[in-house]
């Protein structure tokens, strides 16, 4: 029986004489702004492909085509895949992905969300916690394995990718679609005290109600798209009512959500609206099927805006299936889980989250995918996608640890 990683002292060690580097590497990618929207990220790609070879690093770069990147969006994007090789290489290849691309800071930061600013054993910075954090630790995961590689075998890739923000299509879907690489198991980006296995997916609708302007001295003479837009949406609030019924049996996750969360419509106050356009999210449990709920969504929408004058279109903007666990998943959820318990000394669950990631990609193409890295127990106390966004480096360095033990076992040589 081969000795745990952290029992032997050595291989930790790298990391414990390294963790000022490591820092330092997130603190310069938190510096460098890379706001999705707009998504123009092919700057912060070509940062972060210097710093990684500043580390020793060969960095592919995989300039993703302008007009596919407009086409879902964005206005640049570069894809950024590492490649280490172990023993004979024949082992399980294991992709490790985390998104460099962020939301914009808003407003009610105490610090430079763009400053990096270290104070009380924590990293501020948009990006920090999610997930430039994981560019961090999964690449001094793999240089502690680089620095001793006895008795492993199989493939390590850092694939770095830049629109999570924007569903994840022209990063981690393309590269999988494109065959630059064919992993056998994925580990994505995450928090620290809990080992990832499914999550919900979103279906993005926009509804556009279309009537009939008439002046508002007399409104009969047209057809009131705002009218018709109030029955849509007590039809949608009746059915968010029915959904929170349904629960769904995954640890972590609860039920479907229903939103409508922007409405904008008609042109001057004394006339009578011709145009109501709406959006709608809606949240995917990972027993539902995306297709399946847009269908029943489209129906329900059109029976609610039937009037005379009034037509409805539904145009999907975004459809992204829940992650659901794949047969294989547990060779990474076991490791992950018995290692970070070690390392942190506290119960680790094995859960859902009631959002949506990049890791659904790797699960849709038949890969065994689990999420962990660098963070504290929630989103809400890391205030990812809030201000003062941060990640303690406690967690950066157990982290680091984690992934580097998991990656050990998965790669140890029979």
């Amino acid at each position: 029986m081969h000795r745990l990683p952290f029992e032997t002292g050595a291989m930790t060690d790298f990391i414990e004489r390294n963790f000022s580097r490591e820092t330092d590497f997130l603190k310069a990618l938190v510096r460098v702004p890379s706001d999705n929207p707009p998504g123009d990220c092919a700057r912060h790609g070509e940062v972060a492909a210097v710093l990684l070879e500043g580390l020793g690093f060969k960095v592919e770069r995989h300039f993703v085509p302008a007009s596919l990147v407009k086409e879902h969006g964005m206005t640049s994007v570069t894809n950024l895949v590492i490649r280490e090789r172990f023993g004979s290489g024949k082992g399980p290849a294991i992709a490790l992905n985390a998104h460099g691309d962020v939301v914009p800071p808003g407003e009610g930061w105490s610090v430079d969300p763009y400053g990096a600013v270290e104070k009380r054993g924590a990293v501020y910075g948009r990006g920090a916690a999610v997930s430039k954090s994981d560019f961090a630790s999964y690449a001094f995961a793999l240089l502690a394995l680089k620095d001793n590689p006895a008795g492993l075998d199989g493939t390590v890739e850092l694939h770095l990718t830049y629109d999570e923000e924007s569903g994840g299509f022209v990063g981690p879907k393309w590269l999988l679609d494109e065959g630059i690489s064919k992993p056998d198991l994925a580990i994505c980006a995450g928090f620290s005290y809990a080992v990832v296995n499914a999550h919900n997916g979103v279906l993005h609708l926009e509804i556009t109600v279309k009537g009939r302007q008439a002046h508002a001295a007399m409104p009969e003479s047209g057809a009131d798209a705002l009218e018709a837009a109030t029955a849509v949406l007590a039809a949608l609030y009746k059915e968010r009512r029915r959904l929170r019924r349904i629960k769904s049996g995954q640890p972590g996750i609860d039920t479907p959500k229903l939103t409508v969360g922007l409405i904008s419509g008609g042109f001057a106050t004394n006339v009578v609206p011709d145009r109501v356009t709406m959006r709608l999210d809606r949240r995917l449990i990972p027993e539902e099927s995306g297709a399946r709920v847009e269908k029943a969504l489209v129906a329900l929408i059109k029976r609610a805006a039937k009037a005379k004058g009034i037509s409805v279109a539904c145009r999907r903007v975004i459809l992204a299936d829940p992650l659901k666990p794949l047969r294989g998943a547990e060779t990474l959820v076991v490791a992950l889980q018995r290692h970070a318990r070690r390392v942190l000394k506290t119960r680790i669950p094995v859960k859902g989250v009631p959002l949506y990631t990049d890791a659904r990609h790797y699960s849709a193409a038949g890969i065994p995918t689990a999420l962990y890295g660098a963070g504290p127990r929630t989103i809400l106390e890391a205030n990812a996608h809030g201000a003062d966004e941060h990640v303690r480096l406690s967690d950066l360095k157990a982290a680091t640890r984690v992934i580097e033990a998991t990656l050990r076992d998965v790669l140890a040589s029979k």
